[in-house]
C-alpha cells in the first residue's frame, strides 16, 4: 500500500481475528499492540530441524484462548534468533519466522517471534511493524476486519468457515 492520507487506510480494532494460512491456522485472536515493535505467536514444543534450504523450526500452537483442546502443528523456515524484550522488561532470545497473515481480505507477510504465551490473554500479538503503513488502529474498536463472530467455534479452527 502506498503512503497516503490517513483517510485512505483501512481501520482495524485493538483486537482482530487473524489467519495464518502457511501455518495451518484458520483463525486466532490477535491483540493489536502498537507499543510492541514485533509480533508474537504462542508456540510450544519447538524443535529445530536441519534441511537443505536451511534451519526449520517445528512447533505447536493452541490457537484458542484459554483452550488447549485444539493443537495445530506447524513448520517454517527459521529467519533468525532475536533478542526481544518481553512484557516484563526482560530480554529473551526467540526464533523469528516470516509468514503470511490475513485480517479479513488483507493478506501480507510479517515477521513473527515464537514464544510461550500461555499466561497472556491473547495467543497472538500483532506489533507495530506488522501494521505500519497498512492500517489505522481504532483503540475502541474490535473485530472490524473480521468475517468471524466474536466467539470461536473449534470446528472453524480446522476447516474453512462457511462464508455467506
Amino acid at each position: 500500500m502506498r503512503e497516503s492520507a490517513a483517510h485512505d487506510w483501512v481501520t482495524i480494532g485493538w483486537r482482530e481475528w487473524a489467519t495464518l494460512p502457511q501455518l495451518g491456522i484458520n483463525r486466532v485472536k490477535a491483540k493489536v499492540d502498537t507499543g510492541a515493535r514485533t509480533s508474537a505467536l504462542h508456540a510450544f514444543d519447538l524443535d529445530y530441524v536441519a534441511a537443505p534450504e536451511g534451519t526449520m523450526v517445528r512447533f505447536k500452537v493452541h490457537p484458542l484462548q484459554r483452550d488447549a483442546s485444539l493443537t495445530v502443528e506447524a513448520i517454517a523456515p527459521l529467519l533468525e534468533m532475536r533478542h526481544i524484550r518481553n512484557s516484563g522488561g526482560q530480554s529473551q532470545e526467540r526464533p523469528v519466522i516470516k509468514t503470511q497473515i490475513s485480517l479479513g481480505e488483507q493478506p501480507w507477510e510479517i515477521e513473527l517471534t515464537l514464544t510461550n504465551r500461555d499466561v497472556m490473554g491473547f495467543r497472538m500479538l500483532l506489533g507495530r511493524e506488522a501494521v505500519r503503513r497498512r492500517f489505522l488502529v481504532d483503540p475502541g474498536g474490535s473485530y472490524l476486519m473480521s468475517q468471524f463472530s466474536r466467539k470461536a467455534n473449534p470446528a472453524d479452527e480446522i476447516d474453512e468457515p462457511d462464508l455467506p
